[in-house]
């Protein structure tokens, strides 16, 4: 019988916000691992569109790293938390990366600490890289690009052009504390191969009722989620039309309705019968990156800019630039010791430190300037 005292795997889920009644108590046994959730052409279904894009994925994804990636098919199941928690390592990166509108719902990448370290360390061209904030930038771009190529292909295939998703927001944290979706879900499992001799996995994630409305509109269920149940022509009673439309079935012309410039609707209230009002639901305005603006950032990736790295300014008179000479000293706007700023195309975009590289000089980057500071930089 528990004391009542919670586990650390409990704590660290009601910090992470997911609900801790779904997690084994301290001395019970763990939930047996659902059978699935959905049906077997839901899953073939994700199968086959997953599949589908691997090609374009491994292609983006070395492009990016500068490295030969080669994503490997997924095996996609349903499952549920704690048969997911199963597989991890105990720590992992997580990124959220929801579907937003088209099909609504919840959609994470889950990656071993080590594999996230490795993609990062590639993007950056270092080694040995610290998983802080500049690192879940890379992951985030990284999924950024894989959702980018999905949401593209999901249109076509669909004919719903309002799938957009979040902008991706990842983490390095304990797996008890990864937020994943309530009950079964659909999970695909990828193994991947960066080119550096050891064996690499990453798992996408989505929520049940998102993984269901998508498996319907792929199996051809049917027009988009925001379509469904509207009635047919606008509520008109086809089966009354006779020829030309407007000789109504049961027709009472005294009472007759009217509508749609004078033709009679089967059905309709008789004039000045109440009528229903609702409130007017206006769209949210928040921005979200569109298919084409999250998937054709690739096409700019290899192009050049300037970087420059600046230890500071000061401002002379032209008489004093005239009688500079060997041994001049000019003093700067900063301090000994302070970071230096770095530039690309004479725009402020980090801040870091002078080291030597094999009697080279470097910059190693120690803050990376917000977009908001970059934004009143341009202005």
């Amino acid at each position: 019988m528990s004391d009542g005292a919670l586990s650390q795997d409990e704590i660290d889920a009601l910090l992470a916000g997911v609900d801790s009644s779904s997690m084994p108590s301290a001395g019970s046994a763990p939930a047996a691992a659902a059978p699935g959730g959905g049906s077997e052409n839901e899953r073939r279904a994700f199968q086959d569109f997953l599949s589908g894009n691997i090609g374009a994925e491994s292609s983006n994804l070395s492009m990016m790293t500068g490295a030969t990636v080669d994503l490997k098919e997924p095996q996609v199941t349903f499952t549920n938390r704690e048969a997911l928690l199963g597989q991890l390592s105990d720590m992992v990166t997580v990124v959220k990366a929801d579907y937003s509108s088209g099909f609504p719902g919840e959609h994470i990448f889950v990656m071993p600490e080590d594999t996230a370290r490795s993609i990062a360390s590639l993007m950056n061209k270092e080694e040995n890289i610290q998983m802080d904030e500049m690192a879940m930038s890379v992951i985030g771009e990284v999924v950024s690009q894989l959702v980018g190529t999905q949401i593209t292909d999901l249109t076509k295939k669909t004919n719903n052009k309002s799938i957009a998703a979040i902008a991706p927001e990842a983490a390095n944290i304990k797996k008890a504390a990864a937020a994943l979706p309530a009950g079964d879900f659909l999970s695909a499992s990828y193994q991947l191969d960066l080119g550096d001799g050891k064996q690499h996995q990453m798992w996408e994630i989505y929520g049940g009722s998102v993984a269901t409305d998508i498996a319907r509109a792929l199996n051809g269920g049917g027009s988009a989620p925001a379509m469904q149940g509207m009635p047919a022509m606008g509520g008109m009673d086809m089966a009354a039309m006779g020829m030309g439309g407007m000789n109504m079935q049961g027709m009472n012309m005294p009472g007759m309705a009217m509508g749609m410039g004078g033709m009679g609707m089967h059905g309709m209230p008789p004039m000045g019968a109440p009528t229903n009002v609702s409130a007017v639901q206006f769209p949210n305005l928040m921005h979200h990156p569109t298919p084409h603006e999250a998937g054709n950032i690739s096409l700019i990736m290899d192009v050049f800019m300037e970087m420059t790295v600046e230890l500071g300014r000061t401002r002379k008179l032209i008489k004093e630039i005239l009688s500079m000479g060997e041994g001049t000293i000019i003093e700067l706007d900063k301090l000994a010791g302070e970071p230096v700023d770095i530039l690309v195309n004479h725009k402020l975009i980090a801040k870091g430190e002078v080291v030597v590289i094999d009697e080279n000089f470097g910059v190693r980057v120690t803050e990376i300037v917000s977009p908001l500071e970059r934004m009143n930089e341009m202005n």
